[in-house]
C-alpha cells in the first residue's frame, strides 16, 4: 500500500497547487498544457496497445466490455459520484432550475453558475480518475507493491500522477483533488489482493489487460483531453477484467490465440 499511499499523497499536493496557481495561469498557458497531456496519453496509448500478442483479442474485450459497462451504467456511475462529492464537500449544491416566470435575472444568473461549477467538478474528477486509474503502470505497480513490497513503479507513477494533477486541477478545479479517492479504492484493492491474483493472472493475460488499457487511454485523450470527440469512455472500463478472462478461455480451450489472424 505504500505507493498507493504516495501516489495519493501527489494527487493531493498537484491538485491543490494545480487550484491555488489556476487563476494566475493565462488560459491558453492552461489550454496548451492540458492539450500536452493529451497527446502525451495519446501517444502512451497507442505505444501500451502494441503490448498485445493478438489485436483479436483487445477487440473481444472491448465490445464485451462495452456491452457491460453499458448495462451497469460504470459512466453515469461514476458522474454520479462526482456529483455527490461535490454536493458534499463544495460548500453548497447547485440548483435545479425550472424555467418559470418567478425568477429575475440575478437568481437565474446565479443558478447558471452553480450548474457550471458542478459541471466543471465533475469533468474534474472524471477525467482525472480515468487517466490515473487505467494504465499498466496503475495494475503492474500495484500487484509488485503488494506481493513484494517494492513500490518502485508505483513511485515513478506519483511523480507523474502530481504534475499532471496540477495541470488538471488549474483548468478543471478542485474536483481532480478528489480523484485521489478512486486512486486509493482501486490501487490499494489491487495491492491488498495481490497475493491471491498473482497465481491466477498469468503475464500474458497482464499482456492483454494493458493492451486493452492503452486502447481506453487513447479514448481519454481523444475525448476528455483533446475533446475531438466525445466517447463513453467510462463504458470501457469492464474490458480490462474481460481481457485476461477472455485469455484464460481460449487457453482452457487449447486454442493459440497468440497465432490467430
Amino acid at each position: 500500500m505504500t505507493g498507493t499511499l504516495l501516489n495519493v499523497l501527489t494527487i493531493v499536493i498537484g491538485g491543490g497547487l494545480g487550484v491555488l496557481l489556476g487563476g494566475r495561469l493565462p488560459v491558453r498557458l492552461r489550454q496548451t498544457v492540458v492539450a500536452g497531456l493529451g497527446l502525451f496519453v495519446l501517444v502512451l496509448g497507442v505505444q501500451t496497445f502494441f503490448q498485445t500478442h493478438n489485436s483479436l483479442v483487445v477487440l473481444g474485450s472491448l465490445l464485451i466490455g462495452a456491452l457491460l459497462g453499458e448495462w451497469l451504467q460504470v459512466e453515469e456511475g461514476i458522474r454520479n459520484l462526482g456529483r455527490w462529492l461535490e454536493s458534499r464537500f463544495s460548500g453548497r449544491k447547485a440548483k435545479s432550475v425550472a424555467v418559470t416566470g418567478e425568477l429575475n435575472d440575478t437568481e437565474v444568473s446565479a443558478a447558471a453558475a452553480a450548474a457550471f461549477k458542478q459541471e466543471r467538478f465533475v469533468r474534474g474528477f472524471f477525467t482525472a480518475s480515468l487517466v490515473f486509474c487505467v494504465g499498466p503502470i496503475a495494475i503492474l505497480g500495484s500487484i509488485e507493491d503488494g506481493m513484494t513490497g517494492n513500490y518502485q513503479l508505483l513511485a515513478v507513477k506519483a511523480i507523474l500522477d502530481g504534475f499532471a494533477a496540477m495541470a488538471f486541477a488549474s483548468s478543471l478545479g478542485v474536483g481532480v483533488i478528489f480523484s485521489a479517492l478512486p486512486i486509493l479504492i482501486y490501487q490499494g484493492a489491487i495491492s491488498l489482493a495481490a497475493v491471491q491474483i498473482r497465481p491466477i493472472i498469468s503475464d500474458l493475460m497482464l499482456s492483454e489487460m494493458s493492451a486493452t488499457g492503452g486502447v481506453i487511454l487513447v479514448a481519454i485523450a481523444i475525448s476528455s483531453l483533446l475533446e475531438i470527440k466525445q466517447i463513453r469512455t467510462g463504458s470501457f472500463l469492464p474490458a480490462l477484467l474481460v481481457a485476461p478472462i477472455l485469455v484464460a478461455i481460449l487457453t482452457f480451450l487449447g486454442i493459440n490465440w497468440a497465432s490467430l489472424p
